[in-house]
């Protein structure tokens, strides 16, 4: 019972030690370093993304809307107030001659 106290402290000890060198190694690569030589540079080109523009999102809408009116629509003239399925049966009557008396 004592090895297996050990051996978990010696885990957990091992697992804080790595922890610690992997933020140590992400602090190191922080921009925020006072170091004198740094120089900075300045891209004054701009590009934008093509969703920012606002035409984008008013012409997806307006498409949008036209969609969702056509699938929502249907065929109404199927289904509009007073029309209704005609169906017409005709009905032949067949005499037989030979049964006459």
């Amino acid at each position: 019972m004592k090895n297996l106290k050990k051996l978990v402290a010696l885990k957990s000890f091992i697992i804080l030690l790595v922890f610690n060198f992997i933020q140590l190694a992400l602090r190191a690569q922080d921009s925020t370093s006072t170091s004198s030589s740094t120089t900075t540079r300045v891209s004054t080109e701009q590009t934008t993304d093509w969703y920012t523009s606002p035409w984008v999102w008013v012409v997806g809408a307006a498409i949008f809307i036209l969609l969702l009116v056509a699938l929502l629509r249907g065929n109404s003239s199927r289904t509009a107030a007073g029309s209704s399925d005609k169906v017409t049966v005709s009905k032949t009557v067949r005499r037989d001659t030979d049964t006459d008396v």
